[in-house]
């Protein structure tokens, strides 16, 4: 793909005026204005760091009880700080790979829900886990960031579509799955390395949108006179199918898999609601 093709995506992702891009663009925003803070302050002489000290008072998310109470707000706020550029640029990067592909399978009305849910949840372990843990009893700390949230978005899809693969730069074409236990994995291993309320809060985004596909996927629950009864989802069915050859079955896999991509690619071109019932269904089916 050129360069140019990529700026036209790009501009025709964002006049969309989707929750997605939108959620980006405001992220960026906000990055922007922090930018603008520092000048502000070199400027007046103010003191390096003034004005993110309010900006993080009022809108970073605090490890004591006592501020969350006071600021609850903080709760979805801290999603739109970063610590840096790279912060920013991974979050964004993540969120739009994952977030195109949970508005196409899941739908995007529930990737509102899972967004913030996922945030919301990640703050809430890390405060949690910062009045829990002993390592933790004799300091505090803010968190800020939209990792929770887009770790959240990235493991629900990853769960929903466990075999999808993406291309990953310097790795190659790797499945969802593997590049979803990856991330969990890595903040699991790095709590005691640095950044630790960052870690936790990760892993509770990722809790939350692990249970909020797996659930749904494997329990329902019957009303009847007794109250609600638990049924659990058979895993596994038996289906008597034709055996095929390995050419024949990779060659199907082939075509199915090129047929997706024409799909995707219409949908970062002119959306989702552009497709035909019959590429929906078709999207539908090879989720399964």
């Amino acid at each position: 793909m050129k360069p140019y093709d990529i700026v036209i995506q790009l501009k025709d992702f964002f006049k969309s005026g989707s929750f997605l891009s939108n959620i980006i663009l405001i992220n960026v925003v906000v990055w922007v204005l922090m930018l603008v803070f520092g000048v502000v302050e070199f400027l007046f002489s103010m003191g390096d760091g003034a004005m993110d000290g309010y900006v993080y008072d009022y809108f970073a998310l605090s490890s004591g009880w006592g501020e969350l109470f006071r600021k609850p707000w903080t709760l979805v706020t801290y999603m739109f700080l970063h610590a840096n550029v790279f912060h920013l640029l991974f979050n964004m990067l993540m969120l739009y790979v994952g977030g195109i592909l949970f508005s196409q399978y899941l739908g995007r009305r529930k990737l509102v829900a899972t967004y913030f849910a996922s945030g919301v949840v990640g703050g809430l372990l890390y405060v949690v886990a910062w009045n829990f843990f002993p390592a933790f009893s004799s300091s505090t700390s803010v968190a800020v960031g939209a990792s929770a949230a887009v770790l959240g978005i990235f493991t629900a899809v990853a769960t929903y579509i466990p075999n999808y693969t993406v291309n990953v730069l310097l790795i190659g074409n790797t499945k969802l799955k593997y590049l979803a236990i990856a991330f969990v994995l890595i903040d699991l291993l790095s709590i005691n390395r640095g950044n630790a309320g960052g870690h936790i809060a990760h892993l509770g985004g990722a809790l939350y949108g692990f249970l909020s596909v797996y659930l749904p996927q494997h329990i329902h629950f019957n009303h009847g006179d007794k109250g609600f009864k638990r049924v659990m989802k058979n895993s596994k069915k038996t289906v008597h199918k034709r055996p095929v050859s390995d050419e024949e079955y990779n060659r199907r896999r082939a075509e199915e898999q090129k047929r997706i991509d024409e799909i995707l690619d219409k949908i970062s071109k002119y959306g989702y609601d552009k497709l035909s019932k019959e590429e929906k269904d078709f999207l539908f089916k090879s989720s399964k």
